[in-house]
């Protein structure tokens, strides 16, 4: 398709002139402009019968559906099953692997046990390790791996976005994450576990070069699942019934999301039980091994949809012109007064000003190569970004999932269960809930009127995570009430090395685990929906690495907070982090509320269009771009 002509270039949403240099006209010819056009072009005709207001909020408001999910996004999250197999599986394992020390060698140590694997033995009360360093320090690895693994994901995102695509983003990333696992591997083989140092050392390196792959990986494949469905904004369809109902991409893109996390947990409960059995009773070597085979299969199905999944190329500059988009904005609101620059960032006319068909021409910078609705696009992503600026303290409540709670069940008294499987409890409850949630709660709340919109969702994801930590207290409490060494219950141990529990059956933190699980259900997954519905195409993986990268913040707080991981603090631990989850949801809806109210109206804000500065020979805008209606809260 030839793309040097200024009409088709118009027609694709941007007003540009190509100069000419000699008195010929330079082409403009690269990928990021062919996509452009071929995305105006192909839009479906359904497009054009858009939803009414009546047809949407009125007395007589259609009915809205979802679209039909095709295969490729199965495969999609079939790879993230395996990804999410190694991580959560990884994860739960490495608690006992810092916390405890290697069992006794026979025969001191309990029956069953391996002092060469790190393997726990049948003992009820045996439980796996391999450094010995303590439950504070392996909150700490915990803590680390979870900073580092959610900080990777804005280079992940920087590089497909602006370099390389996701495709190939996500298959890079695949292989860095498989030698991770290796290297894990080699760190629990007998001579190096028994190894107090090289274990050390080999552990840490792996740790670290894992978080570099699903860093990379995470925020890429959230968007791809998506992209295969192409609908991006709702339109009216005829059923064959008769019956017209609105196909909302919303919706398509919720339950997509929801199954997706379905797989997530499917991979997490597999990898979680598998690992923490193979753990007790093998030894870490096959723990480790069992997400290493996993993974392997990866390559295979992406090899398979290189040339079946939707993918779109990378943008190229596009997220430095947003952030210059921004300042652009910006100019004349600055001030050291905090409450005199609040007036002025949020009367209105922030991003009207940094619109092309605002500026004269003759003014415009000439990086300013994109319309008007792709500045709307650019203000509804910094409005999500805003929105995660909450979620650390979600993160923080969340978090105690795979630390302490695991060092909670290692004080509880077990009945032959490993002390790292209970938590699979938090996956099976998704599994159980996430369709119960998918095709009868939600239906029914919109039945009856609701709109259980993203900021409610989250909302109630902040107070359930609360709910949780409440209950996680209520049980430390009894453990420390009915410990045999009272507040020093982390340390208590019988002759043979084994533990010494409370007599509590582990299995009363069930209501913590459920809790949690639909904190994730209201909060985890909507943040999936919101970052992607709410994000420029062509930025999506950016604005998923800052979802991401809430959890690294929520990680460093963890770390300056890792004093109460221990004896004899942990009931405060809990409690902190219960008051902050609820008066970080108060503080989160009664400052989004307005933003609620505008959710129809971002959501059908029309697709943008932004030439890319590298796509370019030479470009000046020459014509005014066709203006954009701006919605009255913006």
């Amino acid at each position: 398709m030839p793309v040097d002509n200024p009409e088709i270039i118009q027609s694709a949403g941007l007003a540009v002139d190509l100069h000419a240099d000699g008195g010929r006209r330079k082409s403009v010819s690269k990928a990021g402009i062919e996509h452009a056009i071929a995305t105006a072009q192909r839009r479906p005709s359904e497009y054009d019968d858009v939803p009414t207001e009546d047809e949407l909020h009125g007395p007589t408001a259609l009915r809205r559906v979802p679209a039909k999910i095709p295969l490729s996004v199965y495969t999609v999250a079939f790879v993230e099953l395996c990804e999410r197999f190694s991580y959560y599986g990884t994860q739960i394992v490495y608690s006992n692997f810092v916390n405890h020390a290697l069992p006794l060698p026979a025969p001191d140590g309990p029956p069953g046990s391996h002092h060469n694997t790190g393997a726990g033995g049948g003992t009820s009360q045996g439980i796996s390790g391999a450094l010995g360093q303590g439950p504070q320090a392996a909150n700490g690895i915990n803590t680390f791996n979870t900073f580092w693994v959610y900080c990777v994901p804005l280079l992940g995102a920087w590089v497909a976005d602006e370099h390389w695509g996701r495709y190939k983003t996500i298959c890079v990333s695949i292989g860095i994450a498989i030698l991770g696992h290796i290297i894990l591997v080699i760190s629990a083989i007998p001579p190096v576990i028994t190894n107090e140092k090289a274990c050390y050392a080999v552990f840490i390196i792996g740790v670290i070069i894992m978080g570099l792959g699903t860093g990379g990986f995470k925020p890429n494949i959230s968007p791809l699942v998506v992209e295969q469905i192409d609908i991006e904004r709702a339109y009216v369809k005829t059923l064959p019934s008769g019956e017209r109902v609105i196909v909302d991409p919303i919706i398509t893109q919720s339950r997509i999301y929801h199954y997706f996390y379905l797989f997530i947990n499917i991979g997490a409960l597999v990898g979680q039980i598998g690992m923490v059995y193979a753990e007790k009773y093998v030894g870490f070597w096959l723990s480790f091994l069992l997400p290493t085979v996993a993974f392997l299969t990866t390559p295979a199905i992406m090899w398979w949809g290189r040339k079946r999944y939707q993918q779109r190329p990378p943008a190229g500059s596009t997220v430095t012109k947003a952030f210059r988009v921004l300042f652009y904005g910006m100019k004349g609101r600055w001030s050291f007064n905090p409450f005199t620059m609040w007036k002025r960032v949020h009367n209105g006319s922030l991003w009207e000003g940094a619109m092309p068909s605002n500026i004269p021409p003759s003014q415009r910078p000439n990086w300013m190569t994109f319309d008007d609705a792709w500045v709307l696009e650019v203000r509804r992503g910094f409005a999500a970004c805003a929105v995660f600026a909450w979620y650390p303290l979600y993160w923080l409540a969340y978090g105690q999932l795979t630390n302490n709670f695991t060092a909670q069940a290692g004080t509880m008294k077990l009945g032959g269960v490993p002390n790292d499987v209970v938590n699979n409890l938090d996956p099976l409850a998704l599994v159980i809930f996430i369709p119960i949630c998918d095709s009868f709660l939600y239906p029914g709340l919109r039945k009856m009127g609701f709109q259980f919109t993203a900021i409610k969702k989250i909302t109630v994801g902040f107070w359930t995570a609360a709910a949780a930590m409440i209950w996680a207290a209520v049980v430390q409490y009894y453990i420390y009430k009915t410990s045999p060494c009272g507040y020093d219950a982390n340390n208590c141990y019988n002759d043979d090395g084994s533990v010494n529990p409370a007599p509590i059956n582990v299995w009363a933190q069930t209501g913590c685990y459920v809790l949690i699980a639909f904190s994730e259900i209201f909060a985890s997954i909507t943040s999936l929906e919101y970052a992607y519905s709410k994000a420029p195409k062509n930025m999506r993986s950016l604005v998923q690495a800052v979802a991401l990268f809430t959890n690294a913040i929520s990680a460093a707080i963890a770390e300056a907070l890792n004093p109460l991981a221990g004896d004899p603090l942990l009931i405060w631990n809990y409690g902190v982090f219960a008051v902050a989850s609820f008066i970080g949801g108060c503080i989160f809806i009664v400052q989004f509320w307005s933003l609620d109210q505008e959710e129809d109206q971002l959501n059908l804000l029309p697709e943008g269009h932004v030439i890319a500065q590298k796509d370019i020979e030479e470009v000046s805008i020459s014509e005014e771009p066709a203006p954009t209606t701006i919605p009255e809260k913006f």
